[in-house]
């Protein structure tokens, strides 16, 4: 994992890697009852959980992190791990992600992450954001709809998502501007993956 890590430009130290063991560890235990993957092979989840996630620290700015749509605490999680420097706030409508993402930050200690159960369009948060991430959004406009209000300005909306056609483009809605659409390339990332990067005016 460390290695790959390198790979990617992303500096994992020996007590990341063993929480990020740990995080693994505690996912599979639940997903055995709650199902909050569909993926179950442990290689897998470092190939397409785990180094997915690493893939957007590059894009974040700041120091406050909102992940949207968090699920199982993925990118969150990772993000938390690697930068304890960061706040990271994860957010998810489904009571029992939500519940693993509180479990998993008790058992870690990442007393610099947090957990909000609630429908993404319904967040309220009084500070604004740095940065917005999501892995679980199908529209960029949706996504970019729902960041305008909790994005500082000049605060960047990062979305992860697989193909990236050029007529997406075309989704970046009034208050936003397109910094780059780039390609992710990593070990174990075979999937077509883009990193969608749009900056608050």
């Amino acid at each position: 994992m460390a290695v790959a890590a390198e790979e990617m430009g992303v500096d994992l130290t020996a007590s990341d890697q063993q929480q990020i063991e740990r995080y693994l560890q505690l996912l599979t235990r639940w997903n055995r009852v709650y199902n909050l993957t569909a993926i179950r092979d442990p290689a897998k989840m470092v190939t397409h959980h785990i180094l997915d996630s690493f893939s957007v620290i590059p894009f974040l700015s700041g120091k406050r992190i909102v992940d949207l749509g968090s699920g199982a605490g993925l990118p969150g999680i990772p993000i938390a791990i690697m930068h304890p420097d960061m706040e990271v706030v994860m957010v998810d409508s489904n009571i029992k992600k939500s519940r693993f993402i509180q479990q998993a930050i008790l058992e870690l200690g990442l007393s610099n992450a947090s957990v909000v159960h609630s429908r993404v369009e319904d967040i309220v948060e009084g500070q604004p954001f740095d940065t917005v991430v999501s892995r679980a959004f199908t529209s960029l406009s949706n996504f970019l709809v729902t960041s305008l209000p909790l994005l500082k300005a000049g605060g960047r909306a990062v979305a992860m998502k697989g193909k990236w056609p050029e007529e997406e483009g075309g989704e970046v809605i009034s208050g936003f501007e397109l910094e780059q659409a780039v390609p992710v390339k990593g070990p174990g990332i075979h999937a077509e993956r883009h990193m969608v990067v749009c900056s608050r005016q």
